[in-house]
C-alpha cells in the first residue's frame, strides 16, 4: 500500500457504499466482511485475522493509533488497512470500519477475540442456509452466539450471548461510546452451537493494556452526559468490580460504588443485558451471604434471583442452599434436579453461567444429597453420596449419612463392606479407621467392630 493511499484512508468520514458494479448477481451468495478496529494489536493480531482467511471475502482493519508493529503485520497478512483518528468513542469507530464493508454479511470481532476453524465453518455454513428476503425487516438480519472469556490458563470463567455477526444494511450500526451495542434490525438468529472466544478480560490482558482504567474513564464521561442510563450504571459497576478483584489492596469507596450501582441495576425495569444483572445479583448476595444479620436479605435476594433466572447455575444454587437450610427440601430438591440437567446434558459451554458452580458442580451434588436426606430419599441419598466419596473419600460427615443409608435400605453389613471397598483402600489402615468411626457414628456396630478387627490386623 502506498503512502499516499495511507495518507488518503485516515479521514474519519463514511466511505461510500458499494457500486451497482460490486452488488452480488445472486441474492443467496454469501460474502463475509470481517472487520475489526485495533491499537498495538501485534500480539493478537495474526490470530484475529488468520482464524477467519478460509471464509471471509475480505478483511478491514481500522487502526485508531497503533504505535507498534499492527498495521504492518495486517498488511502483510492481506488485510484492508484505514486510519481512524480516535476520539473516545468506539461506536464511532466500528462504525466507521462497516462504512468500509462491501460484503453483504459482517463479521465483527475485537483482536483478542476468534472463533474455531470448526465453529468457522459453521458459521458459513449457516449463513448460507439464511434465504434473503426482499425486506430485511422479515428476515434475519442479525446472529446470536455465545461469548467464552477464557482465563490465563484457558479455562472458560463466564459464557454470554452477543451479536458479532449481521447483515451489512444501513439499520445496523453501533451506539455507545463505550461497551457499544448495535441496533438490531430485523430478526435475529440464535446458534448456540457457534462460539466466540474472548481472551482480552484475562488478569494478564488487564494489566498489559489497563483497560479497566481506561474504561471506567470512558464510562464516567458517558454517565456525565446520560446520568440516568442504567446499562452504563450496570458496566460501570462491573467494571469497578473487575478492579477491585485484580487490586491487592481494594478501596471502600469503590466497593461503596460497586454496591450502590449494582443496587440500581437489581431494582430498575429497564432494559439491561441479563449477564449484568446477574452479576448484580450475585455480588449482593455474596456480601450479605453467611452473615446471621442479614439472613432476611440474603433470602429474598437468593429468591428474587432466582426467579429472574431459573436456569442459572449460580443463582439456583445459592437458593437452594437457602431452601435446604429452611427445610425447604422438596423445592430445593426440584430446583438442583434442574440445574444438574442443565450441567450435565448439554455439550460446550453453558450459557449466562458464572464460574463458581460450572467449576465446581461436586456442590450441586452436595446440596442434592441434603435434600435428598431431608425427604427421607435413601436411593437418592446413597446415590449422592457415592458421587461425593468418590470425589473425596475423606468427608466423615458423608460417608456416615452413607453407611446409615445403606444399612437402612437393608443391605447386610458384610455388602456394605464391599461397596465401600471401592471406594476406600481396605489394605490401608488408616482408610480402616477412618471406615470404623463413620460406621459407630451411622449405628453399625458391627460393622464398626469388623472393621477394626481388620484394621489391627493390617496394623499388625
Amino acid at each position: 500500500m502506498s503512502k499516499k493511499k495511507k495518507k488518503n484512508k485516515r479521514s474519519n468520514k463514511p466511505a461510500p457504499k458499494p457500486g451497482p458494479e460490486q452488488v452480488l448477481e445472486s441474492p443467496d451468495d454469501v460474502r463475509l466482511s470481517q472487520c475489526m478496529i485495533v491499537k498495538n494489536e501485534e500480539k493478537h493480531i495474526k490470530r484475529a485475522l488468520e482464524w477467519a482467511k478460509p471464509i471471509a471475502f475480505e478483511q478491514i482493519v481500522v487502526d485508531t493509533g497503533s504505535t507498534d508493529k499492527t498495521v504492518e503485520i495486517a498488511e502483510n497478512l492481506g488485510a484492508k488497512v484505514y486510519h481512524f483518528k480516535w476520539i473516545d468513542d468506539f461506536s464511532a469507530a466500528k462504525n466507521y470500519a462497516i462504512g468500509q464493508a462491501t460484503g453483504n454479511w459482517i463479521a465483527f470481532l475485537d483482536a483478542d477475540e476468534y472463533m474455531s476453524p470448526e465453529d468457522a465453518i459453521k458459521l458459513m455454513e449457516t449463513l448460507k442456509k439464511i434465504k434473503q428476503h426482499p425486506d430485511p425487516g422479515k428476515n434475519i438480519t442479525t446472529i446470536r452466539t455465545p461469548m467464552v472469556n477464557i482465563d490465563d490458563d484457558g479455562n472458560a470463567t463466564d459464557v454470554f450471548s452477543h451479536c458479532r455477526v449481521y447483515r451489512n444494511i444501513e439499520e445496523i450500526r453501533y451506539m455507545g461510546t463505550i461497551h457499544e451495542r448495535i441496533a438490531a434490525f430485523g430478526e435475529v438468529l440464535v446458534a448456540d452451537d457457534i462460539s466466540i472466544i474472548h481472551t482480552g478480560y484475562s488478569e494478564a490482558e488487564h494489566k498489559e493494556k489497563k483497560k479497566t482504567d481506561r474504561n471506567i474513564t470512558m464510562l464516567r464521561k458517558e454517565l456525565e452526559n446520560n446520568p440516568d442510563d442504567i446499562v452504563s450504571k450496570a458496566y460501570l459497576a462491573d467494571t469497578i468490580r473487575s478492579k477491585l478483584i485484580l487490586d491487592h489492596e481494594p478501596e471502600k469507596k469503590d466497593e461503596d460504588e460497586v454496591y450502590a450501582l449494582f443496587k440500581e441495576v437489581i431494582e430498575s425495569n429497564e432494559q439491561i443485558p441479563d449477564f449484568l444483572v446477574k452479576k448484580a445479583y450475585l455480588y449482593h448476595i455474596g456480601k450479605v451471604w453467611k452473615k446471621p444479620e442479614k439472613e432476611e436479605e440474603c433470602e429474598k435476594l437468593c429468591e428474587a434471583g432466582y426467579n429472574k433466572f431459573p436456569d442459572d447455575l449460580d443463582l439456583g444454587y445459592y437458593y437452594a442452599v437457602l431452601l435446604n437450610k429452611k427445610n425447604g427440601f422438596s423445592k430445593a430438591w426440584k430446583i438442583l434436579k434442574r440445574l444438574e440437567s442443565t450441567l450435565t446434558a448439554g455439550e460446550g459451554h453453558i450459557m449466562g453461567a458464572s464460574a463458581r458452580v460450572q467449576s465446581e458442580p461436586i456442590m450441586i451434588f452436595g446440596q442434592l444429597l441434603m435434600a435428598a436426606q431431608g425427604l427421607g430419599d435413601i436411593d437418592n441419598t446413597i446415590t449422592y453420596a457415592t458421587y461425593l466419596l468418590m470425589s473425596d473419600k475423606n468427608q466423615q460427615e458423608i460417608l456416615m449419612p452413607y453407611i446409615h443409608a445403606l444399612i437402612k435400605s437393608g443391605i447386610p453389613e458384610n455388602e456394605v463392606f464391599e461397596l465401600l471397598s471401592k471406594i476406600y483402600n481396605i489394605t490401608s489402615p488408616n482408610d480402616l479407621l477412618f471406615i470404623a468411626k463413620a460406621a459407630k457414628e451411622a449405628g453399625a456396630i458391627e460393622l464398626a467392630r469388623l472393621v477394626l478387627v481388620l484394621a489391627k490386623e493390617k496394623m499388625g
